[in-house]
């Protein structure tokens, strides 16, 4: 197992605790392999659990929003963050769930340019705002929300995604974490 996806020395505990192997084995059964961001909390445990429980609460937890709408608002932050690992990733994530490649290359590139229909637009929107500029989040954009059929935990949903994947991608650029070579040819 390559154990290094970061420029950085960090080795992975070792051994691994058992729950860890054993999330480690579901996650290679059921998506085909192991995340490289995955790989890249494992010198530390603490952080990996962390890590995966708020990954799992915000992307596959309960919510208003579809799997595919969360991974578009990754797409979109990490998208206007630059974070090769994190547009390469979710953006495989938004052609498999969307069955839609052209769609997934479009999120990645500039997802204003790609066919979405109004709610998903104003969603989009307003997650590059509170990427880009969280502070100038006004009532009015949130009403904007609200108008489309958002509720009040839609929005803090919306908000909890972009938060986290602010987050992800500036550890996954400052570290030269690299995408899984799989995720490439995903839904192509």
């Amino acid at each position: 197992m390559n154990t290094r996806v970061t420029k950085l020395d960090l080795p992975p505990v070792d051994p691994l605790p058992e729950r860890t192997a054993k999330y480690l084995a579901i996650c290679e059964e059921k998506l085909g392999l192991v995340p490289n961001v995955l790989r890249a909390y494992l010198f530390d445990i603490a952080k990996f659990d962390a890590f995966i429980a708020m990954y799992n609460d915000l992307m596959l937890g309960e919510s208003g929003l579809t799997k595919l709408e969360r991974e578009m608002i990754a797409v979109v932050v990490s998208s206007i963050n630059r974070c090769w690992y994190c547009q390469v990733a979710h953006g495989a994530a938004v052609r498999e769930l969307s069955g839609d490649p052209a769609l997934g290359e479009a999120m990645v590139m500039n997802y204003r340019a790609a066919p979405l229909d109004a709610r998903t637009r104003a969603m989009l929107d307003f997650a590059a705002l509170v990427t880009e500029a969280s502070a100038k989040v006004t009532e009015a954009d949130r009403e904007g929300l609200r108008a489309h059929g958002f509720s009040e935990r839609d929005i803090f949903d919306i908000i909890a995604v972009v938060g986290f994947f602010s987050m992800s991608n500036r550890v996954a650029s400052a570290t030269g974490m690299e995408p899984n070579p799989e995720y490439h040819a995903v839904a192509r």
